[in-house]
């Protein structure tokens, strides 16, 4: 396939298709010892719940139908497994959790004739595993045995101990061959990412162990798309080759993420894009410092400050400096093409979580999805246990979905909130954090203590410690929506009509003749303030006489 191809699909599928991100610290990385791994799942107009799948036993001869995540269609049956495990968002009652960004790779690889899906896949995988070794295999047999319909995918496959990234594609239609892939242990101590861009490349050059199926090298042979000797084979080269937007806007989110932890300059012109002699980025690094629950929910909220890539330096901000840009990505002037920056933190996320997998504590409590239902910067995450089999009413709400709004339900009231702060952020935005950063400490600061009881508990009764930490989870999710109810009700009138009224004492102050003389009119920022005049000269000058 041509380079100009490649480059055109890719822009195709960003387009159209989803575009998420994944983060991991390996347990050596974190100060805890906790695994943990996060998820954006992003995409243009998605609405979703939390999902869960019940624990089951299944008589012989049962099917289970494959329903494609993303368009619905029905792609046929396969045989149900004879037992399958607790599923409560991405995360299983073994501490299993399974993320995913789609990359794309050669279209001609696509097969159509295929029977499971990404999504389904990543489901079969939780519901029929026990680790992460476990669900590698799993996947990859499923997909052996029916095919794989979806384009190119990285998988994080995580467990208490190990994180591990599977990439796949499959085989174009082809009779005798259904999918290739490759999985890579990331070496415990060790931060990794990915963010649509496959990330797997010469994996005999990896001091980790590497898995890889049958065909890996020889399907890209056989297509002469690779001519070299075995260990020289790049899995990206050979299937995804980055293109300016693998890399500006997909590797450029984990360059981010590994800046915050090690000086990344020495990449930083791979992750523009621009320069085709750039040195590819690691796939993993050493981080100069440990992560923790809060510092991974924090990298799921970045827009690139501080850096070359920063979105607080152009006109593109607005008035009070909003750091999102709007879609779609390319936009043209005049004949030429543009494009718009593409972090981490982005307003079509549907759902964000860390998962945060510990190894020293029954799998029933050791597990947790931290879980918001927006993007990550504009909600609190809050903490659902591998355990739990009952979901609150915001996050599993009846008659909510993506074209009926309900204030009960945590993806509309999330959407609710953030919409107003996108576009006055600077204003509205100290408010939301002072909300979400109070909620979220407040469950950092209990967390010793739930977790605690729920050992008393399970050492004497582990049913009855698996329903308190239900219940925790589910009053958490209704503190949480009913606060930010609250907090839309109280941005509309602290900031209406483009003013701020002020407040003592947490209460809004009045006068008998109004509030006009109280409210305050902060205008535009300096920097736009700049910028209109560069713009317009003395059309507004005010006149000195």
């Amino acid at each position: 396939m041509k380079k100009t191809f490649i480059t055109l699909f890719f822009l195709s599928l960003m387009s159209y298709a989803s575009a998420c991100t994944n983060f991991i610290a390996t347990k050596g990385a974190t100060k805890d010892g906790s695994v943990l791994v996060t998820y954006n799942a992003d995409d243009y107009g998605l609405f979703t719940n939390l999902c869960h799948y019940p624990a089951g036993t299944h008589a012989k001869g049962d099917r289970r139908e494959i329903i494609d995540y993303d368009t619905h269609e029905s792609h046929g049956f396969i045989p149900e497994a004879p037992v399958t495990y607790n599923v409560i968002g991405n995360i299983n009652e073994y501490q299993v959790s399974i993320g995913e960004t789609t990359y794309g790779g050669r279209e001609e690889m696509v097969d159509k004739t295929g029977t499971i899906d990404y999504g389904s896949l990543m489901y079969l995988g939780l519901q029929r595993s026990k680790t992460a070794r476990e669900a590698i295999k799993v996947m990859t047999s499923l997909v052996e045995t029916y095919g794989y319909n979806s384009e190119g995918e990285t998988f994080t496959i995580a467990d208490p101990n190990e994180v591990w990234l599977l990439e796949m594609q499959g085989c174009g239609g082809d009779k005798k061959q259904k999918v290739v892939w490759v999985a890579v242990r990331i070496p415990d101590g060790m931060i990794s990412g990915h963010a649509n861009q496959s990330r797997i490349g010469q994996f005999s050059t990896y001091n980790t162990e590497v898995i890889t199926s049958k065909n890996c090298i020889s399907f890209a042979r056989s297509k002469g798309w690779f001519t070299g000797k075995d260990k020289d084979f790049n899995w990206k080269m050979a299937y995804a080759e980055p293109t300016f937007g693998g890399r500006r806007w997909c590797d450029a989110r984990v360059w981010s993420f590994f800046n915050h932890f090690k000086d990344m300059s020495h990449w930083l012109p791979w992750a523009l894009g621009k320069d085709p002699k750039a040195e590819d980025m690691p796939l993993w690094i050493q981080p100069d410092e440990k992560l923790d629950v809060a510092i991974m929910e924090n990298c799921m909220r970045d827009h690139y400050e501080g850096t070359a890539l920063a979105l607080d330096n152009d006109i593109a901000q607005g008035i009070w400096d909003c750091p999102y840009r709007p879609t779609p990505l390319q936009y043209e002037v005049d004949g030429k093409k543009y494009f718009n920056e593409r972090p981490t933190s982005t307003q079509q996320t549907g759902f964000s979580y860390v998962a945060q997998l510990r190894s020293w504590l029954p799998r029933e409590i050791g597990g947790i999805l931290w879980f918001g239902n927006d993007d990550g910067n504009m909600v609190a995450y809050v903490p659902i246990y591998c355990s739990n089999t009952v979901r609150a009413e915001c996050f599993n709400t009846p008659g909510a979905d993506a074209v009926t709004f309900s204030d009960k339900n945590a993806f509309w009231v999330c959407n609710w909130v953030s919409n107003m702060v996108y576009p006055r952020y600077s204003q509205l935005f100290p408010a939301l954090k002072e909300v979400r950063d109070s909620l979220e400490n407040s469950y950092f600061a209990a967390q010793k203590g739930v977790e605690e009881k729920a050992l008393s508990l399970y050492n004497s009764d582990k049913a009855a410690a698996v329903k308190y930490l239900n219940d925790y989870s589910v009053e958490k999710s209704d503190e949480m929506i009913a606060r930010w109810r609250q907090l839309a009700t109280y941005l509309i009138v602290k900031f209406n009509d483009m003013t701020v009224k002020p407040e003592k004492d947490g209460q809004f102050l009045r006068t008998k003749t109004g509030l006009g003389e109280r409210v305050k009119r902060p205008g535009y920022s300096n920097y736009f303030k700049q910028q209109l005049v560069k713009q317009t000269g003395d059309r507004f000058l005010m006149p000195t006489k």
